[in-house]
């Protein structure tokens, strides 16, 4: 079987890091990257063998994407959108629903996903959605506008959302899920990504100006607000999963690197290693601390999505949300913490433009701007532990 180490050797992480400086600072989409890892196979890591695929299961993918994101964070971050939609078709699978197998087949014919959810000023994300649904003729035609569309150079197929328009007063509003295909008349792609952060990833804004959705091509319609639904439930899991898998990479290499400069450093006061010194012992230490919990965090919350529609299945119930966004939210605030004890320990030298933890640390505050957010991960789990908020 083929394994993390055969997917992302060494050499290949070392060209990856070696190309990440460059493609920062010329603000451009990792092409060279993704041929690399496309021609590996590792678009295919999700879908099941009996598919095509390399049959990884999300505990592994969510190992692999650490291993690229110390690399090259921005790549790993790009090409994460791809598998959150691969890992929603494995989670449907998993439960023997037959809707997996469109996506498993497009993915090993060489299609690229991408994820086209947040929207300007929507803080429901996934429960609500500004981009409106009206029914045509051969479909329902999506108006609105998605940001951080990860991929934007690269994707062939877009997992969007929009809110229907026609329900009537007796039908409750309704949110419908599905995967339109560039290129589609209605689609247009911004080159409108400048950010301080994440360069590579090259999030482009997506507008949808009458793209039709096709029947065949809707993935499930729900009311509007937090549901149990199974895409949903795999879109939530799947996507705070791996991102936490990505900014956990970028601690391990955050503290990797403080560790190889202050074994070189010397302090001209105590004429020692500063690998010696006590304060910047307990900084790395710390480092290290902290991303040790968010690591064991990662592998059993991974483990638990994986026993889902097994003989072994863990149950969570109304708290897998609560988990999984949980988890992000630890993920990318201990990275913030973890490369600024990184800078802390290193000296002035990082704080130069072109350093590795100077873009680290840019990349890292990306984390912040994910869903689901610090405001949202207090509320939902301020209301499951105390209930709604009584108004009197």
């Amino acid at each position: 079987m083929t394994t993390i180490q055969d997917m992302l050797p060494e050499d290949m992480l070392a060209t990856f890091r070696d190309r990440a400086a460059g493609y920062d600072e010329r603000n451009e989409f990792f092409t060279e990257d993704f041929e690399d890892l496309r021609a590996a196979g590792y678009l295919r890591l999700l879908v099941p063998e009996e598919f095509g695929g390399l049959g990884f299961s999300l505990a592994d993918a969510a190992q692999a994407q650490r291993r690229l994101a110390a690399a090259a964070p921005s790549t790993a971050l790009g090409v994460n959108m791809h598998h959150v939609i691969v890992g929603i078709a494995r989670t449907l699978w998993q439960r023997g629903d037959d809707r997996a197998r469109a996506i498993f087949d497009q993915v090993v014919a060489g299609e690229v996903f991408a994820f086209g959810i947040s929207e300007a000023g929507n803080d429901s994300v996934l429960f609500d959605a500004t981009t409106t649904a009206d029914p045509v003729a051969d479909g329902l035609s999506l108006r609105g506008t998605k940001i951080f569309t990860s991929l934007s150079p690269a994707w062939t197929r877009l997992l969007v959302h929009a809110r229907r328009t026609d329900r009537d007063d007796d039908a409750p509003d309704a949110l419908v899920f599905g995967i339109l295909e560039r290129g589609a008349e209605g689609i247009g792609i911004k080159q409108d990504w400048d950010a301080l952060g994440m360069r590579a990833s090259q999030s482009c804004t997506t507008v949808l100006d009458g793209a039709v959705l096709a029947p065949g091509r809707v993935l499930t319609e729900i009311p509007v607000g937090p549901s149990p639904d199974p895409v949903v439930w795999g879109i939530f899991g799947c996507f705070e999963l791996l991102l936490a898998s990505v900014y956990t990479g970028i601690e391990d290499r955050a503290i990797e690197v403080a560790v190889e400069i202050v074994n070189k450093r010397r302090s001209h006061a105590r004429g020692a290693s500063y690998a010696t010194d006590p304060d910047i012992r307990w900084h790395i230490a710390e480092a290290g601390i902290l991303r040790d919990g968010v690591e064991l965090q990662l592998r059993q919350l991974s483990s638990d999505m994986d026993s889902v529609g097994t003989d072994h299945e863990v149950q969570h119930g109304a708290r897998w949300f609560i988990l999984f966004s949980g988890l992000k939210h630890r993920s990318t605030e201990t990275a913030r913490q973890v490369v600024d004890l990184a800078l802390r320990s290193s000296g002035g030298s990082q704080f130069r433009r072109g350093s590795e933890l100077e873009r680290l640390y840019r990349d890292v505050l990306a984390g912040m701007y994910h869903p689901s957010d610090n405001e949202s991960v207090h509320a939902a789990t301020a209301k499951s532990l105390l209930g709604p908020v009584q108004t009197d």
